[in-house]
């Protein structure tokens, strides 16, 4: 089953540390082992030289360079791809491969690859998405500031994977107000499940993660550190960053429609009026020239 180890009732799951230079798993999350429908989540740490080739007629799969360079093909030739050193030092190369697709990645320097899967037959065309081709924006206010980029958003030409990197300034809250998908209510809402996939700045670094259901019969507050994945099956998620430790989070979605579309918790979207200004920390990561 890999190296991870999911604690929590299997909404945290921990990756495993490798030695310095050396290929491998950082992080084995297949569906199976996660108890859902929809996704499987890999990491992977190549070393100069070292490769991975990925490939499957029954899902397709998103390929996040989180740092270093490759070489990569995708059917379309090789083409080297990558050029931050980490999640923090600029926006990211995803190649898109759908179902039938293939691609083969080799390392010109130490690189680290997030890997989404989730079950799908249709026939679309393998892509890159460079970091000029993703959307940033900036979203909340006042100490709910965060910077967006949209990698792979409901109108990319996907069958059902959706992809987002967040960036949020030491000390503030993100996924706020709180806000659930759960149920296919659309437009209103659709029902997905959702991964949060944790780097952080520093190797202190830590955030909360609070998990509670609409009930309110469920409440955990599980704490995040760097390369842990949090798992969210349903109800409302919000995330608040350590003291003084700026954090990054992949989300990766998938579920009965290709929306964002949710429902933000109603004790708490008074919270809004308050936002007078942005975090003038914000972007976290500048963008491309």
């Amino acid at each position: 089953m890999g190296n991870t180890v999911l604690l929590y009732d299997g909404y945290l799951a921990r990756g495993v540390a490798l030695a310095p230079g050396e290929s491998g798993e950082l992080l084995s999350l297949p569906r199976e082992r996660a108890g859902w429908e929809w996704m499987s989540f890999f990491v992977y740490r190549l070393a100069p030289g070292a490769r991975r080739e990925f490939s499957s007629d029954r899902e397709e799969t998103a390929v996040v360079v989180l740092s270093g360079r490759c070489q990569a093909d995708w059917g379309e030739g090789e083409q080297q791809i990558g050029e931050r050193t980490s999640v923090f030092e600029g926006f990211p190369y995803v190649v898109y491969l759908p179902a039938g697709a293939f691609g083969r990645f080799c390392a010109e320097t130490e690189c680290e690859l997030a890997v989404c899967s989730v079950p799908s037959t249709a026939k679309l065309k393998p892509r890159l998405i460079t970091p000029r081709d993703v959307k940033v924006s900036m979203r909340g206010g006042g100490n709910a500031s965060r910077q967006i980029v949209d990698v792979l958003p409901p109108d990319f030409p996907a069958d059902k994977l959706m992809l987002v990197e967040v960036y949020t300034p030491a000390g503030n809250w993100s996924s706020f107000p709180p806000h659930k998908h759960e149920v296919h209510n659309p437009p209103a809402e659709v029902d997905l499940d959702e991964i949060y996939y944790y780097r952080m700045q520093r190797p202190a670094a830590y955030a909360h993660h609070r998990l509670y259901s609409s009930d309110r019969q469920r409440d955990i507050t599980l704490t995040v550190r760097d390369g842990d994945v949090v798992l969210v099956r349903d109800g409302y998620h919000p995330v608040v960053a350590g003291h003084g430790y700026n954090i990054y989070y992949l989300n990766c979605l998938a579920g009965s429609a290709r929306s964002l579309a949710n429902t933000e918790d109603p004790e708490h979207v008074w919270v809004r009026s308050t936002w007078t200004s942005l975090d003038p920390r914000l972007p976290i990561v500048p963008g491309p020239a």
